[in-house]
């Protein structure tokens, strides 16, 4: 089964943190859910060399919850990890590096998973490996409110990556330090098939730099808008790879805080890959920010509630919902009426929604977290065995060993660009070096 994309004007939704502002005016525009980060300002702007010690408390016990998240670790798979070595943007000698990583062929499992509990150590570690010297920057992917992804092309192996630039001005001005560290060291600890890939990091004075995957299929936004709604079998497919994705992240005590299609790749055959960990999160307990896209938030986290991997799942039945109807559940022009419905109005469904996506639906999207479906004892087990998806064979799934819906059209391996939208180039100056007030805040870059 093809999807047929029809045209459709695209507005892209910005995900939203109140650490952006500490005014206690509205924060978004009631217009398409943005931010207006010029209107809310509170008093002046705020000083270039702001306390550096205020910004460093925002990061808790990070390191202590990366600590306990390497535990976790064990179940990474070995052909993984290699796979990862041989196909970095430094090319280097495959032997060399693994051996450098402690990786043996042949091991006992006691000795492979103490193995890969070092790498997972080592995987917190993702600086001084590449420099911009390694790339040549090729044209814009996409811009945000702190900088730009980049396509480049490695001067080692020649192949296609993604390369994220964050401003650090500005990412200190607005107050998300710890929302970059936090992205920085989740990318740099998982692993799998349905997740973008992080290959390392660098920084210059002004600048903090992220070598990624470039999937070059596209947005799942861009899709859905063309296409209007998925048909079911479509919709299934799509949320079935993104439930392996957050049991995974789950299983790791790591919550995503910012599912939409906005955030989910295609790849070359049409396989997803969640990008944007931005908001992730290690929480073994739970915590209480206020982050995310309005139409997606989930109801305790509006109520500044305390919360945990529960917003994931609320968050899913959204996604299918808006993957089959063409629009989010409790959609308003306006924000706040968004978080009012999100909050009061009862849940509807299009009369062409199939009995069971409902009854799904029902149990995700529910405001009561003692019946929410995933945040259950079964935890990820039970969406998983609803009838709505009888017919997934999982582990196929996971293996990407079935026919995908939608195969983009691209050319593969040519740094193909054709499903991502043109931005206007603005003048690069990376790689300056001078003094850098902020480097000890971005230590780990």
């Amino acid at each position: 089964m093809y999807i047929d994309p029809q045209n459709k004007n695209e507005v892209r939704r910005l995900s939203v943190s109140p650490r952006l502002e500490e005014s206690e005016q509205p924060l978004y525009r009631s217009k398409n859910s943005q931010l207006d980060l010029d209107n809310n300002r509170p008093g002046q702007q705020q000083d270039k060399n702001n306390s550096e010690e205020d910004v460093r408390k925002q990061q808790g016990n990070i390191e202590d919850s990366i600590d306990k998240l390497n535990k976790k670790m064990s179940n990474a798979k070995l052909d993984d990890i290699e796979q990862r070595i041989r196909n970095g943007p430094d090319g280097g000698e495959v032997g060399d590096q693994l051996k450098l990583a402690g990786i043996s062929k042949q091991r006992t499992v006691a000795n492979e998973e103490n193995d890969l509990k070092k790498l997972a150590v080592h995987g917190k570690k993702t600086d001084c490996k590449y420099t911009l010297r390694d790339f040549q920057i090729l044209r814009t992917l996409g811009t945000g409110s702190f900088g730009r992804v980049h396509l480049v092309r490695s001067n080692h192996n020649d192949r296609f990556y993604a390369l994220k630039v964050l401003k650090k001005y500005t990412v200190v001005k607005l107050k998300q330090v710890e929302h970059t560290n936090d992205e920085r060291k989740m990318l740099s600890v998982v692993a799998h098939p349905f997740l973008i890939r992080m290959w390392g990091t660098f920084q210059d004075c002004e600048q903090v730099f992220m070598v990624m995957d470039y999937i070059e299929g596209g947005e799942l936004f861009s899709l859905l808008r063309k296409s209007q709604r998925f048909p079911n079998p479509v919709a299934k497919f799509y949320a079935a790879e993104v439930c392996l994705a957050l049991e995974y992240l789950h299983s790791m005590d790591i919550i995503y805080r910012d599912l939409k299609p906005e955030n989910i790749l295609l790849d070359k055959n049409g396989h997803i890959k969640i990008t944007d960990f931005g908001f992730a999160k290690y929480v073994p307990d739970v915590t209480y920010t206020l982050c995310g896209t309005p139409d997606y938030i989930a109801p305790e986290v509006v109520s500044t509630k305390p919360y945990n991997k529960s917003v994931d799942w609320w968050s899913f039945g959204i996604l299918i919902y808006e993957m089959l109807a063409g629009y989010t559940a409790f959609y308003d022009s306006t924000t706040m009426k968004t978080y009012e419905n999100i909050l009061n109005a009862p849940l509807k469904f299009p009369p062409f929604f199939h009995p069971d996506v409902q009854d799904l639906l029902s149990k995700l999207i529910n405001r009561d977290l003692s019946k929410r479906l995933g945040n259950l004892q079964g935890g990820s087990e039970d969406v998983k065995n609803h009838p709505w998806f009888s017919e997934v064979i999982w582990e196929k799934l996971l293996s990407r060993n079935i026919e995908t819906p939608y195969e983009p059209p691209i050319q593969q391996g040519k740094g193909d660009t054709s499903q991502f939208e043109r931005y206007p180039e603005e003048e690069i100056n990376y790689g300056i070096q001078g003094e850098d007030p902020y480097n000890v805040l971005f230590e780990g870059f």
